[in-house]
């Protein structure tokens, strides 16, 4: 079981967000949503407030095998705008443990020059804010240690993707049928 930490900014997108945890913790992750805000409650852009499981200033993320971004605005500028995050997010990356972001949200990754020389996806229109990047238009890209997603619609193949990696396929592709996503996908 992967420990995985979601942090969680005002103006967070809802769907993207709240599927992939969703996703994780049916696949047996332990994932942490974790306010960055000094607030147990958070509202999304959307004017949905969450209670979240713990704040940044109480979380040791030394046992951290994900680092998790949701997407929205103006949930990504505010993820981007918090040093303690950027921070604990190069200390992550530079250990080689992997790190993820969707939608606006790579950004973040961007600024602190993480994406350089790699394949990323985001939103359509933020692909300058990925400097350095190679961008894919895919719905999720994994390079390496860093995997993003695209959008809102990505929210599922995003989380699916994240559980393959610390699940497995056999668990993913388990989950993709009992959730009926790939109902979705069949022709």
């Amino acid at each position: 079981m992967a420990k995985i930490y979601q942090f969680m900014a005002e103006g967070f997108e809802d769907v993207e967000a709240l599927a992939p945890v969703d996703i994780l913790r049916r696949g047996g992750q332990d994932i942490v949503m974790v306010s960055i805000t000094g607030s147990e409650l958070v509202t999304s852009a959307h004017g949905v407030t969450i209670k979240v499981d713990a704040l940044f200033e109480d979380v040791d993320l030394g046992d951290a095998d994900l680092l998790m971004l949701p997407g929205g605005m103006p949930g990504s500028t505010n993820l981007n705008a918090h040093e303690g995050l950027r921070k604990a997010i190069v200390r992550h990356y530079e250990a080689g443990r992997r790190i993820a972001a969707i939608c606006a949200a790579p950004m973040v990754f961007g600024s602190l020059g993480l994406l350089k020389g790699k394949r990323a996806t985001c939103y359509p229109g933020c692909e300058e804010t990925m400097i350095g990047a190679d961008y894919t238009k895919e719905l999720v890209t994994i390079d390496g240690n860093i995997i993003t997603g695209e959008g809102p619609a990505a929210a599922f193949p995003y989380g699916y993707a994240l559980l393959e990696i610390f699940g497995g396929k056999a668990i993913a592709d388990q989950l993709r049928e009992g959730m009926m996503f790939n109902h979705l996908t069949r022709k």
